[in-house]
């Protein structure tokens, strides 16, 4: 039985998982490859136990914030790990949410996406990139990866938003600001209302929540700001509508123009577990933003988006479907894991019935 965290985390760390989840009365979980699995040789936490360990943890001033509303989202640092917490409760019991941070950004030749896309998105001078997938995706390491090669190779100032920060920065040939929700600023909307005070070249939005959020991020990349910005959607045409639908009937055609105009790329991303359950590989549909697609979006014709996909390979394009096959063709995942990740499963099992 356990009397301080370290040692659970600790443990967690050397199994190379990506996440722990951890509830009181229960035995801890951890998600490795993409599946959960009891951590193994564990017993169960009690509630007094787990209150105990949550409070050295994150300390006297972030418990009572926890006690007071409980919920928590921070990272906290543990040795060279940096990782990101959810405190919350469930059956009026504690419980963890536990995300181990890579501490060391990918070169974009190594992310999983077409280098020309990434090269693109870290020369961009302005104008909105959106990365979208579910929770756990890898939208962070992608944007993180793209921020760290801005700093690398660009003298400018990098201005990031974050609920919470997830990777540090340091400067390098850029000057880098930080700022968490909570900590360094009451919320995203007050963050972003006086984003342009602080003389900003490029900014990271960790989350467009809302209406406010998005209407923030249009505006910033229309006014000349390379903005990048992370959305809970699955694909490029269903990024479009959310945005747009976000929004009430009077102000949509604006928005339409608004998007039109600042939108560069749109990465749609899962991670998918490979067959032998040693890894995951990155699946991504990719919108590049031509002057033909813009003119879809600004004309109200987003149905024909998928068209333009489907054709603009040579421009960086892929739909989902292409990401999957292409893993399938590689013998990294079965048929049938390629089609559990599809959105469109019919397409997909036509395309693979010719591949082998």
């Amino acid at each position: 039985m356990y009397t301080n965290y370290e040692q659970l985390i600790d443990k967690f760390i050397k199994t190379g998982a990506s996440d722990l989840h951890v509830t009181a009365d229960e035995l801890p979980y951890i998600r490795i490859h993409g599946s959960i699995e009891p951590l193994e040789g564990e017993g169960t936490i009690t509630n007094e136990q787990l209150a105990k360990m949550s409070l050295a943890m994150v300390g006297e001033e972030k418990f009572a914030d926890f006690k007071r509303d409980h919920e928590l989202d921070m990272a906290v640092n543990f040795g060279e790990t940096r990782l990101r917490l959810n405190l919350y409760r469930q059956q009026c019991k504690i419980a963890w949410a536990l995300r181990a941070l890579p501490s060391k950004f990918f070169p974009l030749d190594k992310l999983g996406l077409p280098l020309q896309i990434c090269e693109q998105a870290r020369t961009l001078q302005k104008g909105l990139v959106l990365v979208t997938g579910a929770t756990g995706s890898g939208k962070s390491t992608t944007l993180a990866s793209i921020i760290n090669s801005i700093n690398e190779t660009r003298p400018c100032h990098i201005f990031t938003i974050e609920d919470p920060v997830e990777y540090r920065h340091f400067n390098k040939k850029a000057f880098i600001s930080q700022r968490e929700v909570g900590d360094d600023t009451v919320s995203f909307h007050e963050a972003l209302r006086r984003v342009l005070r602080e003389d900003p070249d490029v900014v990271l939005i960790g989350e467009m929540r809302d209406r406010i959020t998005m209407q923030a991020a249009l505006t910033l990349a229309e006014t000349g700001h390379l903005t990048f910005a992370t959305l809970h959607t699955s694909e490029a045409i269903q990024t479009v509508t959310r945005i747009i639908g976000s929004f009430p009937a009077s102000e949509q055609e604006q928005i339409r123009t608004q998007l039109a105009t600042t939108l560069n790329l749109i990465i749609s991303q899962q991670l998918v577990p490979w067959d032998d359950n040693q890894g995951r590989s990155l699946a991504a549909e990719i919108l590049v933003a031509t002057p033909a697609v813009k003119a879809m979006i600004r004309e109200n014709k987003i149905h024909q988006i998928s068209s333009a996909m489907q054709t603009g390979t040579q421009l960086g394009m892929n739909t989902m479907n292409k990401a999957l096959a292409n893993l399938y063709a590689q013998g990294v995942i079965g048929k049938a894991t390629a089609v559990q990740y599809s959105l469109d499963k019919e397409d997909l099992q036509r395309t693979l019935s010719v591949i082998r």
